[in-house]
């Protein structure tokens, strides 16, 4: 089965409840987008299943919708047309993005819900950050949020329990989290993630995803940036923080040499 294609039935477990819904999602990622005008062209390159995309698209941006999982673009298409939202919405990984008549199109593009880390290694995010500078328009804005990986790697625990039931409309699920810690960051890490859902009369089902990552320092990632040819702007990453929020911009005019701004293809996702 491909990568990601399980993961869409255990997707809206993992979510926050605070961006469950489309609005919520949009509120949280709204104060850095507020440059953005009116009905200007957004790129949601991590879709999932759509409650950001929708949700943007429900406050006026033109959205487009991007995921490598196709079930994640069906849910996708199936929230917009439960909104009342045109959206476009495709299945395209990153290193595609270059392959779609998009180059110069968006005035911001969003790489969140800790995407980035199942690019492959350093050179992998290099592409996909490339990617995504070319379809930027000079001057605009990428948004990606990532785990705090430093603390991850600190303390790499093996299996993670939530504390808590996680309540939705289908009932309540615990979600567990097994990690496998590669000695080479380089090299691939695995985090297998399992929805126990519980059920009338007690019964049990469950979901789950197995899905390679590799894990990067916040100062790798401001490494990875300029690398693409984007200009690091402002981060919320400190020690502490669970996971953080990073802005870029692509520059007026792309400095000679860089690696974003003109790819053509690459291959990343």
């Amino acid at each position: 089965m491909p990568l990601y294609e399980t993961l869409a039935d255990a997707y809206d477990w993992l979510v926050p409840d605070a961006l469950l819904a489309p609005a919520g999602s949009a509120s949280a990622f709204a104060p850095a987008l507020a440059e953005v005008r009116a009905g200007g062209r957004v790129l949601d390159c991590a879709a999932g299943t759509g409650q950001l995309a929708v949700g943007l698209a429900l406050r006026g941006f033109a959205v487009t919708a991007t995921d490598a999982g196709p079930a994640m673009i069906e849910r996708t298409r199936a929230l917009a047309r439960e909104h009342g939202v045109a959206l476009e919405a495709e299945v395209c990984a990153w290193e595609a993005l270059g392959e779609r008549p998009w180059a110069d199109a968006f005035d911001a593009v969003l790489c969140v819900g800790n995407s980035l880390t199942h690019a492959r290694g350093r050179a992998g995010r290099r592409v996909a950050l490339s990617s995504m500078a070319h379809v930027l328009r000079p001057g605009g804005l990428l948004l990606l949020t990532s785990r705090n990986w430093e603390r991850l790697l600190a303390a790499r625990r093996g299996l993670e329990v939530d504390e808590q039931l996680v309540e939705r409309p289908g009932g309540a699920g615990l979600v567990v989290r097994a990690w496998t810690w590669a000695h080479d960051r380089e090299a691939t890490h695995t985090l297998e993630v399992a929805v126990a859902v519980l059920g009338p009369g007690g019964r049990v089902s469950s979901v789950s995803e197995r899905l390679p990552f590799w894990p990067f320092t916040s100062q790798e990632l401001d490494a990875d940036l300029r690398a693409a040819g984007l200009l690091p702007a402002a981060s919320t990453y400190t020690t502490e923080a669970e996971r953080y929020l990073v802005s870029a911009r692509r520059p007026e005019r792309d400095a000679p040499g860089a690696e974003g701004g003109r790819v053509a293809g690459g291959a990343a996702g």
